[in-house]
């Protein structure tokens, strides 16, 4: 197998909702749309299957049509990153297996959820997940959705690979990102959106943002500005979004947030999501709107 270069993934990702129909089936329309829509917008990398589109809800099958058609509409404009991370490493190996054959620049590895394994077990599992393509991998660090967190210790492991590039992390602890920083080479991607300008500041690489799917472009200046130095600009940006920040992630679950907003942008036609999840209430649409009618465009 080869070893895919550094920084394969782009820095401005999204992790995209998942458009489907009332009945639940996947709009392969909407799905076209939205991934040109952010690629149009600033991004140069796309997370496909994530938290945010709804993994767990996703058969194989639908995962690998998820993909081609992400990968025909950003025809090469953008990283396609899967979504392969499940808590059964040989599932695991076997959608990142589809998603490689369907076309995926990059994999995204989720610590495995609810199995709880010893932190060698984590090993073993993105190990064997790493091994089964030749596609570079991102790690996804988000104890508070999984129940487990990838200690430092682990994270420098992995990042021995030759094919685990990066890692997403959603910990919230900047400190200790830091510190793996300075003693890897993994590279970081901020997975808290309030937390994208610090965390860009201390040394991330890129994001990986629930809010990029409305205000990518907004994203994008605000990762150019800290590149250069630019913190005034990169403080103005962030002020700007915040409430729109808050109101994406706060209102509601992410993909239902999201899938309103893009609706109401005209971006794709239907807001469902697939239970356990639930469409949003009045109150919760209230506020995703409310954000949206009162964003100012940031300038940088």
């Amino acid at each position: 197998m080869t070893t895919p270069s550094a920084r394969a993934f782009g820095t401005n990702l999204v992790a995209m909702p998942t458009p489907m129909h009332s009945d639940f089936s996947l709009d392969d329309a909407g799905i076209t749309s939205l991934v040109k829509h952010l690629v149009d917008t600033g991004c140069d990398g796309v997370v496909v299957a994530g938290t945010t589109g709804e993994s767990p809800t996703l058969s194989e099958d639908e995962l690998v049509r998820l993909i081609e058609l992400a990968v025909a509409a950003a025809a090469g404009r953008a990283k396609i990153v899967a979504g392969v991370g499940t808590n059964d490493t040989v599932s695991s190996v076997r959608r990142a297996r589809l998603a490689a054959h369907a076309g995926a620049d990059g994999l995204l590895v989720v610590t495995p959820y609810y199995s709880r394994p010893t932190q060698t077990g984590v090993v073993s599992h993105c190990s064997a997940i790493a091994d089964s393509t030749d596609l570079p991998v991102m790690l996804y660090d988000v104890p508070h959705r999984t129940g487990l967190a990838m200690t430092p210790a682990t994270l420098i492991e992995l990042a021995g690979h030759p094919r685990i590039l990066a890692v997403k992390d959603a910990t919230g602890d900047i400190p200790r990102a830091m510190a793996i920083m300075a003693t890897s080479t993994l590279e970081f991607y901020c997975g808290s959106d309030e937390l994208n300008l610090p965390f860009l500041a201390a040394g991330a690489i890129g994001i990986v943002s629930v809010v990029g799917a409305v205000i990518a472009a907004d994203e994008a200046r605000l990762i150019a500005a800290v590149r250069t130095g630019d913190l005034v600009s990169a403080r103005s940006v962030n002020a700007a979004i915040i409430e729109t920040t808050a109101a994406l992630n706060g209102a509601a679950p992410a993909p239902v947030t999201t899938k309103l907003a893009l609706v109401e942008l005209g971006v794709i036609t239907s807001a469902t999501v697939r239970p356990p999840l639930e469409q949003a209430t009045g109150a919760e649409a209230a506020l995703v709107l409310a954000a949206l009618k009162s964003r100012v465009p940031a300038s940088a």
